[in-house]
């Protein structure tokens, strides 16, 4: 696929070249050159200088983001790159996430979410035993009800919402948003085999679902299915316009999949949505 120039990149991602610049000057993206001199971006350089971009617009001081990601590219493993973990900020810090586990580059310092797991632990030994009695007392529950159940339960015990959504299904099995929240729920677990068909059904079920379109893209390519999560991606950018991710994720697979023309143009949306 041809390179993006300076002036192209700045003005998809909406930052000046100045700043481009500084990054190249830093070490940070190692874009080719041409026959003149002038400067050639990659694809997984605009997947780096979009986070770098996102850190920005969250305030956080330049000079910290340059840290942050210089030490970020020597924490991930040799051939693992950025665009595989999600970077944010939380304040005025850069916090890495893999799935896995939550860190500061900066300073290599793990993270836990000390009041989330503190809930947690003090709702589920509550939350079980309503879980046991509901099923014992209320068979008469509907597939809305175990629907809403589940809803309850996710926070503080997933497990047994698991359970609530396979009895909202199993109640009807065309409920779709029991499909789609247990899909996300076994999906989270690491399971997007377990996912696919969920989200599949949901949109069966109901065809303008936009977020289970999506879902499924992400579960597809979390299988290698490129071609496939590139087509879901396009049904979500189709049933929601406005969803940036969607066509910033078919722009990527776009491009890994030799169709250059259909790449930008998605880039080209998620540049407009983003900026407005």
């Amino acid at each position: 696929m041809k390179g993006y120039s300076t002036s192209e990149v700045a003005r998809l991602l909406g930052l000046s070249q100045p700043q481009i610049r500084g990054y190249v000057r830093a070490g940070f993206l190692s874009p080719e050159r041409g026959s003149r001199g002038e400067l050639s971006f990659s694809f997984q350089d605009l997947v780096f200088l979009r986070t770098a971009r996102g850190l920005m617009a969250a305030r956080v001081p330049a000079r910290r983001i340059r840290t942050a990601l210089r030490k970020l590219n020597g924490q991930l493993p040799e051939g693992r790159p950025i665009t595989s973990v999600r970077v944010a900020a939380e304040g005025s810090r850069v916090v890495v996430d893999d799935g896995a586990r939550r860190w500061q580059p900066e300073s290599g310092q793990i993270l836990f979410d000390f009041d989330v797991a503190e809930l947690a632990k003090t709702v589920a030994p509550m939350v079980r035993p309503a879980d046991r009695e509901s099923r014992q007392e209320s068979p008469e529950f509907s597939a809305d009800d175990w629907f809403e159940w589940g809803c309850e339960l996710e926070p503080g015990s997933p497990e047994e919402a698991v359970s609530a959504y396979r009895k909202a299904l199993e109640l009807d099995p065309a409920h779709a948003d029991a499909h789609v929240n247990l899909g996300r729920l076994l999906h989270e677990a690491g399971d997007p085999a377990a996912a696919e068909p969920h989200y599949e059904a949901a949109l069966a079920a109901r065809p303008d679902d936009g977020t289970a379109a999506f879902n499924l893209g992400v579960a597809l390519e979390d299988q290698h299915k490129l071609p496939e999560a590139r087509l879901a991606y396009l049904k979500a950018t189709r049933l929601d316009p406005d969803n940036a991710d969607a066509h910033f994720n078919v722009a990527r697979l776009a491009e890994k999949l030799g169709r250059p023309a259909e790449a930008l143009q998605h880039l080209q949306t998620y540049r407009k949505l983003t900026r407005s």
